[in-house]
C-alpha cells in the first residue's frame, strides 16, 4: 500500500481494451495520487515457473490489460491528462518471449522462445542474463493512457494520440506526461509494465514484469495538444552509457528495412562473439539495445542504427 496516496486501484479492476463506456473503477479530483496494481502485459499467463510450451497456450484476448479507468472530475476534450510518474515498486519476476508472427525479424524467428528473469525488487541491480549478461534495469509502464472518443471497444496493442501501448522507456520514475482528452472525465488507465526495454522493443517484448504503480493525475485546461509528450527530469541513458556501445547500422531507401538490417546484424555480431543462440541474442537486444534514426534527410538514403549497450557484458 502507499501511505501518501489519496486511492488504491487494486488488480482486479483491469480490462482487455480501449472503450469509452467503461464504468470508471475511480472517480478523482484533480492533484490526486494514486496506487495502481498492474498486471504484466500476459495477463498472469506466464509466471516464475512458465516453460517455452506456454507461448503456444497463450490466450491473446488476454494480453495487455490495463487498470482502471480513472475518471477524472472536470476533465473534458481539448484539455490535456498531466500524468506525473512518481513511483514504480517492482515485483523481482519478468519475462521476455519471441512470440511467432511478431516482432521486427519475425520472419527470421519463427519459433517461440522464452526467457524466465529474476531480479531483486529493491536495488534493482542489473538482472542476470545466461551466464555471462547483466542487463541494467529502468522500471516504467508500457501502456499509459486514456480512452478514445470513438465508440466501442478498440485493441490495446496499437499506440494512439491518445496515449495507449506507447512503450518508451523513458517514461520512467520522475517523468512527466501529458496525454490528450477525448472524452469526458478522460478515463485513463495503467499497465504492461517493464522492468527494461530498448528503443524499439524489437523482439516484441521487454522484460515483462508485474509491479505497482504510482501516479498523480492532474489537468491542463484547453491544453489542445495533437499527440502525446513529456519531460524527463534528468538524463535517460546514464544507466546504460558506462561502457559505451558496439553499433550496427542499415542503409537504404526504407526505414523499416534500415532497422531490420540494424538489428539483424547486431544479432550476428552477438551470436558469434558470445557463442549465443541467435533467438536469445533477439530477446536480449530488445530488453537494452536502441534503435536510432541517425539520418532521414540525405535522400535517397537514410540510415537507422542500432546501439548496444557494453555494459552487459563488460
Amino acid at each position: 500500500m502507499c501511505s501518501n496516496c489519496d486511492y488504491t486501484i487494486h488488480g482486479r479492476h483491469h480490462h482487455f481494451g480501449w472503450d469509452n463506456s467503461l464504468a470508471p473503477a475511480e472517480k478523482v479530483a484533480p492533484g490526486s495520487t494514486i496506487h495502481f496494481e498492474c498486471l504484466d502485459s500476459s495477463g498472469g499467463q506466464l509466471t516464475p515457473e512458465s516453460t517455452v510450451a506456454d507461448i503456444a497456450a497463450l490466450d491473446f484476448g488476454k494480453i495487455n490489460p490495463v487498470t482502471g479507468p480513472i475518471y477524472v472530475d472536470g476533465a473534458e476534450p481539448g484539455d490535456a491528462l498531466k500524468v506525473t510518474i512518481e513511483q514504480f515498486k517492482p515485483s523481482g519476476f519478468g519475462w521476455t518471449a519471441n512470440i511467432p508472427g511478431f516482432g521486427l525479424l519475425a520472419d527470421d524467428f519463427k519459433e517461440p522462445a522464452l526467457t524466465i528473469w529474476k531480479y531483486d525488487p529493491s536495488s534493482l541491480e542489473p538482472a542476470l542474463f545466461g551466464r555471462q549478461g547483466r542487463v541494467p534495469l529502468k522500471p516504467f509502464a508500457g501502456t499509459i493512457g486514456n480512452a478514445p472518443a470513438e465508440k466501442g471497444l478498440h485493441s490495446v496493442v496499437p499506440p494512439r494520440r491518445v496515449g495507449g501501448n506507447l512503450d518508451i522507456r523513458d517514461l520512467a520514475a520522475g517523468t512527466t506526461l501529458y496525454l490528450p482528452v477525448e472524452v469526458a472525465g478522460a478515463l485513463f488507465s495503467v499497465g504492461d509494465t517493464h522492468a527494461a526495454q530498448g528503443d524499439g522493443e524489437v523482439c516484441g517484448t521487454a522484460i515483462e514484469s508485474p509491479m505497482n504503480v504510482v501516479l498523480t493525475l492532474d489537468l491542463v485546461k484547453q491544453a489542445n495538444l495533437k499527440m502525446p509528450r513529456f519531460t524527463t527530469p534528468g538524463p535517460v541513458t546514464r544507466h546504460l552509457d558506462a561502457k559505451g556501445y558496439e553499433v550496427t547500422t542499415g542503409v537504404g531507401p526504407d526505414l523499416m528495412s534500415g532497422a531490420k538490417e540494424a538489428v539483424a546484424q547486431m544479432v550476428d555480431l552477438l551470436s558469434a562473439r558470445y557463442a549465443m543462440d541467435p533467438v536469445d541474442a533477439y530477446m536480449l537486444v530488445s530488453v537494452c539495445g536502441d534503435l536510432r534514426i541517425s539520418e532521414i534527410v540525405d535522400q535517397p538514403n537514410w540510415v537507422v542504427s542500432f546501439y548496444f549497450p557494453r555494459c552487459v557484458f563488460e
